[in-house]
């Protein structure tokens, strides 16, 4: 087996803000297994400020990768602590091993016959800018919108919420919210009952990773499910992972392959979670249509039925081409359609 790898720049079309700050372009490295005239290909994408690994130490770990591929084949434990590589890796194995067509879980969603149901994703912005684009998903037949607040102001982001609990009623649209650990401990409560007002199904992460008791009085306090996904990150021995949920007991896992341990990391909290009765639902984190192929033909596998946090590929001016489409509130796979790589060739 032969390896290489390529870095690519990702441009947004617009910055894409979050309480951790605001993107305008986005750094991923396209991994390539070649045998027997066969190419594999991989996504490893850290996010600097939240995966573990930087990108100078992602891109020392996959020069080690090529100069010996077949090495961390038999040995995938070596890269369990390196999310964004590890799920690369894997991924990349699974499509050379299934003939390198980007086609490495065939299903009902693979052949174009079922979509898988995805939240409408609302940016922090301008409110005037948030406003349309809750409406333009409304419009477009979303029925779960998830918004990121923590931002712009809590006073502002409540009208927003509000608005859409007046355009529709909470049977007819599943409302989320991620603060991304922006809440205080002596203001948490009281902004999860004022959210618990609007009938807000879940949020996620609503203080800082790394309170593991805080964390665990509010999923036991709170009025609302909390679902944890900063908390996740960089635990992921099977030992530490079940700590972590005997003791905090959230009612929701977010999990996100490039940051909690590549498929198999993931595969492992699923496990522990259902021991548990935690539900848990898949999230891309600004991916490109590589890895976001591969997550949605995983997570299909896992016969979900709740609406799953994956992109919709088209935050990107460069986005590699594939037959990823959204059709009202569903992403779906249509086979006529190639990837088009030639933008990511080695």
């Amino acid at each position: 087996m032969i390896a290489s790898f390529r870095k690519y720049e990702l441009h947004f079309k617009r910055p894409a803000g979050t309480s951790r700050g605001t993107y305008t372009n986005r750094t991923v490295w396209y991994l390539f297994l070649r045998e027997n005239g066969i190419t594999g290909i991989g996504e490893c994408a850290p996010l600097p400020g939240l995966s573990h690994e930087t990108p100078e130490e992602t891109e020392l770990l996959l020069n080690k990768i090529c100069s010996n591929p077949d090495f961390y084949a038999g040995n995938p434990d070596l890269l369990k602590e390196v999310s964004s590589v590890r799920f690369g890796f894997e991924t990349a194995l699974l499509d050379l091993q299934n003939g390198g067509k980007r086609l490495i879980f065939p299903s009902a969603f693979t052949s174009g016959e079922e979509g898988i149901p995805v939240n409408g994703l609302i940016w922090m912005g301008e409110p005037a800018w948030m406003e349309q684009q809750i409406k333009a998903k409304l419009d477009a037949g979303f029925r779960c919108i998830k918004l990121k607040i923590g931002a712009i102001g809590f006073e502002e982001e409540m009208k927003l919420l509000e608005e859409i609990r007046n355009r529709s009623c909470p049977g007819a649209v599943t409302l989320r919210v991620d603060a991304n650990g922006a809440f205080k401990q002596g203001d948490v409560m009281e902004k999860l009952n004022r959210l618990a007002r609007l009938d807000i199904h879940s949020i996620e992460q609503p203080v800082a990773a790394g309170q593991w008791e805080l964390m665990a009085g509010i999923c036991n306090e709170s009025p609302i499910s909390v679902a944890l996904d900063e908390e996740l990150i960089g635990i992921n021995g099977r030992k530490e992972k079940a700590g972590l949920l005997e003791e905090i007991r959230p009612q929701y896992l977010v999990l996100k392959p490039s940051l909690h341990g590549g498929l198999a990391g993931c595969e492992e909290w699923i496990e522990l979670a259902g021991e548990r009765s935690i539900e848990w639902w898949v999230t891309s984190y600004l991916e490109s249509n590589i890895a976001l192929n591969a997550i949605a033909q995983w997570t299909f596998t896992k016969q979900v039925k709740m609406h799953q946090g994956l992109g919709t590929g088209q935050l990107f001016t460069n986005n590699i081409g594939s037959p990823l489409e959204i059709r009202g509130e569903k992403l779906w796979y249509n086979p006529s359609v190639p990837f088009d790589l030639s933008e990511s060739a080695d």
